[in-house]
């Protein structure tokens, strides 16, 4: 079996279709997962839903997509934020904030004894962010009773695999907004063997200046700091580490 999971698309229908493009360049998938963070941020936030739709992916709930869907929410935001999280329910409308608001947290797929467990930042929480050198404390409380024998996620938009106490830590990255200071998109391809998953990461060019382009032209709030964080390519608070 063969399970292709996206993450943190946020928007971005150019860079989700090269990663689908190259899926099928790689053979496909049985099945192929979208890890959360669906459509804020983005210029095609409709169109992202619409192309998950077609494929058939399942989905589970990112942060971002809880923002969008829950009006009565605790989060606080700035008033750009508020205004690109308008923005974005307005383009999207109610049937696909309705979809986005029946998203599970959590996809387990296969059996008990070798199963792939997809969540969007780690199996307790949507928004708070496993780095690839957590320590035993952070992944004790966040993973320490998980029984999935390989976890995949998303949310830092910075691809790596782990091992920790026999169980495969996958961040996936982003399938629309890369971070790690590689401007290409980022997906991965699991496969079952006996015993456990093989996973391998893929890496994707697409047209960022067409992407930036749209989020100049499509009318979100903010577009000019979108459009820096997209051709930036790299968490502000890395730069000294991630050229």
């Amino acid at each position: 079996m063969r399970i292709a999971v996206l993450s943190d698309i946020h928007g971005n229908l150019v860079g989700l279709d090269a990663c689908l493009a190259d899926l099928q360049a790689q053979g496909g998938a049985d099945a192929i997962v979208a890890a959360g963070d669906l459509c804020l941020d983005g210029p095609k936030p409709k169109k992202v839903l619409q192309r998950l739709e077609e494929i058939g992916a399942q989905c589970v709930r990112g942060n971002t997509d809880r923002y969008l869907s829950d009006e009565n929410g605790a989060e606080s935001f700035d008033g750009v934020e508020d205004s690109q999280i308008a923005w974005t329910r307005n383009d999207v409308g109610e049937r696909w904030l309705a979809f986005l608001r029946e998203l599970p947290f959590a996809l387990r797929i296969g059996e008990d004894d070798n199963q792939l467990l997809v969540v969007h930042a780690n199996p307790k929480s949507d928004d708070e962010h496993l780095w690839p050198d957590a320590d035993d404390a952070i992944l004790e409380r966040t993973i320490g009773d998980e029984r999935a024998s390989a976890i995949a996620f998303g949310h830092l938009h910075l691809p790596y695999v782990r091992i920790w106490r026999g169980k495969m830590l996958v961040n996936v990255a982003s399938a629309g907004l890369p971070k790690d200071g590689d401007p290409r998109a980022c997906y991965a391809i699991f496969t079952e063997r006996n015993g456990g998953w093989q996973v391998k990461h893929r890496r994707v060019g697409f047209d960022v200046k067409k992407v930036a382009t749209q989020l100049a032209d499509c009318g979100i709030p903010g577009n000019a700091e979108l459009i820096a964080t997209l051709r930036r390519h790299r968490y502000k608070r890395l730069k000294e580490t991630i050229p």
